[in-house]
């Protein structure tokens, strides 16, 4: 059976460069269409790039329905990989879930990545309420709940997402964060938290408790003119530049 067609805007990239990496992730039902702007910002710096299109994503929404985080957690590994091989430090950049897979690629490497860039990352878990509904939803044969992409505050930026949110994936998100939380402890490298002030998505607590659990250095950017998919925001030069900055500075130490 043929694989389905990713979406014009929707494909994976990557650029050569060097010495020093840059791994840039996606969020949940979205897919690097959000981040090619970052992604080119580090390429653009001299930083070799990888942007994987995580498994289910960027293709339709069908496609999306039987896989779980350890699809997308795997591809992230996977890329992470790759590009460790070629690059003497790496630099691990996401948004959203891709926060997530940032966080947890940063407690399993902790001594090998050099820093880490998490935008609106989702880190703390929805409550106990929020599970039972969805659970619900799935167990009265519902697959699909309303879509969350496209939380931008720019009517003239759009969002490459799926105009729904599949119920099971989300689910395994959620148990990856409830994985995720007791471990930020374990991230000793340098990272940066860039936070909108009004976001639909994920609430800003999220990025409270990663600035207090984790056990690196810790700097803060406030976007306050963007929703949740800040970098097609208003505030997109603002991450670009920051994230930018913050690359260099942590690679170019001993």
């Amino acid at each position: 059976m043929p694989e389905t067609d990713v979406l014009p805007g929707a494909e994976p990239w990557s650029a050569e460069g060097g010495p020093h990496g840059a791994l840039v992730l996606h969020g949940f039902t979205g897919n690097p269409q959000s981040m090619r702007g970052l992604a080119e910002a580090f390429a653009g710096a001299g930083f070799a790039v990888e942007m994987p299109l995580l498994p289910g994503h960027g293709t339709t929404l069908d496609d999306m329905l039987t896989t779980t985080w350890d699809d997308w957690s795997a591809a992230a590994e996977s890329a992470y990989q790759a590009l460790a091989a070629r690059c003497d430090r790496v630099v691990v950049a996401g948004l959203s879930m891709g926060g997530t897979l940032t966080a947890w690629l940063g407690t399993r490497h902790a001594d090998a990545i050099a820093g880490l860039v998490l935008i609106n990352a989702a880190i703390d878990p929805p409550a106990p309420e929020f599970r039972r509904m969805l659970q619900d939803m799935l167990d009265q044969g519902h697959t699909v709940m309303p879509a969350i992409g496209s939380d931008i505050a720019d009517p003239d930026a759009k969002e490459l997402a799926y105009e729904g949110t599949p119920i099971a994936p989300l689910l395994t998100l959620i148990a990856a964060d409830d994985a995720i939380l007791p471990r930020l402890g374990d991230i000793t490298c340098p990272v940066l938290i860039m936070t909108s002030t009004q976001d639909h998505v994920v609430p800003p607590l999220s990025s409270d408790i990663l600035a207090t659990k984790v056990s690196g250095p810790v700097e803060r950017v406030t976007l306050e003119r963007s929703y949740h998919v800040a970098t097609l925001d208003y505030d997109k030069d603002v991450i670009n530049e920051s994230a930018v900055d913050f690359a260099r500075k942590v690679t170019s130490s001993a």
